[in-house]
């Protein structure tokens, strides 16, 4: 199984930066991981057109799960869990959309096969990368009975 990670705009934040490199350094040595930055919106446009960058960097066969506020919520084990399920379901590829600063268009929302929510509360964008990869990371140490998870 491959993972893409398709998120609106760049991470700024040095710090941030580093962490994602970090974990996406850990995360590759269960799985291959790919991630695209869409460009964000200017003022005069829409989540329309955001929505319409974001589907075009999304392949045909590829399974999306949205991160979505209003998506279900999961433990680390139970992520960990899902994932298990869609390996073994055959699934190839996995998407992973972060939306930007206003949300996703219906159209984007329509696409998602499943919605994940991280938490009930708000996060930067750059944050809730962080916080998505690293568990991530830690359902894949689930999986494989790693000590890391405790």
């Amino acid at each position: 199984m491959k993972l893409h990670f398709l998120w609106v705009g760049k991470t700024r934040d040095p710090s941030y930066r580093t962490l994602q490199e970090n974990y996406l350094g850990r995360l590759s040595h269960f799985v291959k991981c790919e991630v695209v930055e869409v460009r964000d919106s200017a003022a005069s446009e829409s989540k329309l057109i955001e929505g319409n960058r974001i589907l075009e960097k999304v392949n045909q066969s590829t399974f999306v799960c949205l991160l979505d506020v209003a998506g279900e919520q999961l433990s680390s084990h139970e992520l960990a869990s899902r994932i298990e399920k869609w390996q073994n379901a055959g699934l190839k590829d996995v998407s992973f959309v972060i939306g930007g600063a206003d949300g996703v268009s219906v159209d984007v929302v329509q696409r998602a096969n499943f919605k994940l929510s991280l938490s009930f509360l708000t996060f930067t964008h750059e944050m809730a990368r962080v916080v998505l990869l690293e568990q991530l990371y830690r359902a894949y140490t689930i999986i494989k009975g790693y000590p890391y998870q405790k």
